[in-house]
């Protein structure tokens, strides 16, 4: 792997890990300080927004929009990395991953602009199929695809690049524990299973982001002191 290469991976991997950080710090917050919200109706999601701060939800929020680019820099920098009977599956993973984060940063940058604007000011007229509090919208839907099918077949498809050592390995297993996570999600969400998806998307899938984002930062350094 180049130098270029393995420093973009690096910085990319620990600001993802970061992001990741974040989001569930501030996803924690919001489950100890405010009461649990399930979609019932605009009016009682207004009554919600107004009795409790949304500072949180929206730093949440703008942590995923960072990290859907810095994922396909990742993905870029691991399709570097790949041995030449590797690439196939490599560019197919890095084709998935645009499309990822096409589809999901389009949701969260709806929700940290064109949403937030509109709820505090109380222009809401068509805003209903933008919310992501409400689980069958059109938006809560694009965030579902990105992350369940596009993020799963991505994790899966560059997860052979990674092998022998220990860390290539542990690697591996969670791009493709991540992949499994992702699409059994997808499936939860298409047949209205609200606990499987809580259980594979809020807590498998970022479980094992996190972890992989985090030795995906001592790959690439290592890559990074052999390139020097």
């Amino acid at each position: 792997m180049n130098g270029t290469a393995a420093r973009l991976g690096f910085w990319s991997s620990f600001f993802g890990a970061f992001a990741f950080v974040v989001f569930t710090a501030c996803f924690v917050a919001i489950a100890i300080v405010n009461p649990l919200f399930l979609w019932s109706d605009l009016p009682a999601y207004l009554a919600y927004t107004q009795q409790h701060n949304q500072t949180l939800k929206y730093v949440a929020q703008t942590c995923m929009l960072l990290f859907c680019p810095l994922y396909v820099l990742i993905v870029n920098s691991i399709y570097e990395y790949a041995k030449p009977e590797q690439k196939t599956l490599a560019r197919a993973a890095l084709a998935f991953a645009i499309i990822f984060a096409t589809l999901t940063s389009l949701h969260y940058f709806v929700q940290v602009t064109a949403v937030r604007w509109s709820v505090e000011r109380g222009q809401l007229e068509g805003i209903l199929q933008f919310l992501q509090s409400k689980p069958d919208s059109v938006s809560a839907a694009i965030n579902m695809l990105g992350w369940t099918l596009f993020f799963g077949l991505s994790s899966l498809l560059i997860a052979p690049v990674f092998s022998g050592d220990k860390l290539s390995k542990a690697i591996r297993i969670l791009l493709i524990v991540n992949g499994i996570f992702c699409l059994l999600a997808g499936i939860g969400y298409g047949l209205d299973w609200t606990v499987l998806v809580f259980l594979t998307i809020n807590l498998g899938m970022g479980g094992t982001v996190l972890a992989f984002t985090v030795l995906l930062c001592f790959f690439f350094r290592r890559a990074q002191n052999a390139s020097a």
